[in-house]
């Protein structure tokens, strides 16, 4: 996206300041992960963008690794947010060391990445999680990845639902629902 496009990080970071400045509730991904975990909890924000979900989350007392592709967001991370730990990478190739209790990719991130990665980035950021840890996916419908393809692509990840809901505000999924928050757990074994 940003080598076909290559204003869009800094769009994309004013877009954010804007929606802020304007009084929006940007913080909703980012309560319900605070909600899910104990306090100082080990979180993977993946596709962390500006760390806006991750910052949230650090003011709240927990220990933060963020991930994005793009180096002009994670820079504004890093400013933003110095306690956080902000690295430039691919999900798909993720390799950070340790586990964490929540692996958040919240901000239609899966709907971003290549259609050929999600299985091997749902994989990794899988196995990225502790024995009881959740991986937490949100986006919209109408985003190219049919709801049904991504939860047939998490069994194939070896990932299964833990809990499905319609938005960060823990509304239900329903057939009807425009956006899916999936919460997924490894599959035993």
């Amino acid at each position: 996206m940003v080598s076909a496009d290559p204003g869009h990080s800094q769009r994309y970071i004013q877009r954010f300041r804007d929606l802020a400045a304007g009084g929006m509730d940007l913080g909703g991904e980012a309560r319900m992960i605070d909600a899910m975990v104990g306090r100082g909890s080990r979180i993977l924000d993946a596709g962390c963008g500006t760390g806006r979900v991750g910052g949230f989350l650090l003011e709240a007392g927990h220990e933060v690794v963020g991930l994005d592709l793009d180096p002009e967001l994670i820079a504004v991370a890093r400013d933003e947010h110095p306690k956080g730990e902000w690295h430039v990478g691919d999900l798909a190739k993720l390799d950070l060391p340790g586990h964490f209790d929540v692996a958040v990719c919240a901000g239609n991130v899966i709907t971003f990445v290549a259609p050929s990665t999600r299985v091997e980035i749902l994989r990794r950021l899988g196995a990225r999680l502790s024995a009881e840890g959740r991986l937490a996916v949100g986006f919209g419908a109408e985003r190219g990845y049919a709801f049904d393809a991504f939860l047939a692509d998490t069994a194939t990840a070896g990932l299964k639902p833990d809990l499905l809901l319609g938005s960060w505000d823990l509304r239900p999924f329903t057939p009807e629902s425009d956006f899916l928050v999936a919460l997924l757990v490894r599959e035993a074994g």
